[in-house]
């Protein structure tokens, strides 16, 4: 699939609202996340707000007039945030890794391409056009350990798994960017 990638870096990512909640809708609420609708219509809502946040930055791919896929991300501000899953990423890494690995870097919150356009490479376009320009090569995301696909996907593109829940699966992990430079510093798995 050949797809147009546009960065945003504002609200004019709104005008794509319909599209972007269709595709969430698709990418999250089947299993392994299984969210309801109405996650999807708090995304929206969330996204409104995000748009502000620094160092905010958005991609989507189009196809003609079609958005087939995006992701959003933002500098993760200091104090590290304490809402959400955050907690989770600060108890695998610690204060002082969590502090120097993530505050100040570009924090990836979603990513979703619809379905005729997985395994094309397009996830993986969207992801280096809002981390090219990263702070020293400093991005990082959570993504929920009860995704074996998504785990695999963001290894075979270069990120490193920096933090390793509970071998039950049951959590979420840490993952570095590319070109993070602590990446060599990541604990390896138990």
């Amino acid at each position: 699939m050949t797809a147009d990638i546009h960065v945003f870096r504002d609200e004019h990512l709104l005008e794509h609202s319909d599209a972007l909640r269709s595709l969430y809708a698709d990418a999250f609420c089947a299993p392994p996340w299984n969210e309801g609708q109405e996650r999807a219509d708090a995304f929206l809502i969330r996204l409104a707000d995000n748009v502000r946040r620094p160092g905010f930055t958005a991609a989507l791919a189009f196809t003609g007039s079609d958005v087939v896929g995006f992701t959003t991300a933002w500098t993760t501000m200091a104090p590290f945030p304490t809402d959400r899953c955050y907690p989770q990423a600060a108890a695998g890494l610690g204060p002082e890794r969590t502090r120097e690995w993530l505050c100040g870097a570009r924090e990836i919150d979603e990513l979703a391409v619809c379905p005729a356009a997985r395994g094309t490479g397009l996830a993986d376009a969207l992801l280096e056009a809002v981390t090219a320009d990263a702070p020293e090569g400093r991005s990082w995301l959570l993504t929920s350990v009860r995704s074996p696909r998504a785990m695999a996907f963001y290894r075979r593109h270069g990120w490193t798994q920096a933090t390793h829940p509970s071998p039950e699966g049951i959590g979420t992990a840490v993952f570095l960017g590319p070109r993070h430079p602590a990446r060599a510093l990541a604990a390896l798995p138990p």
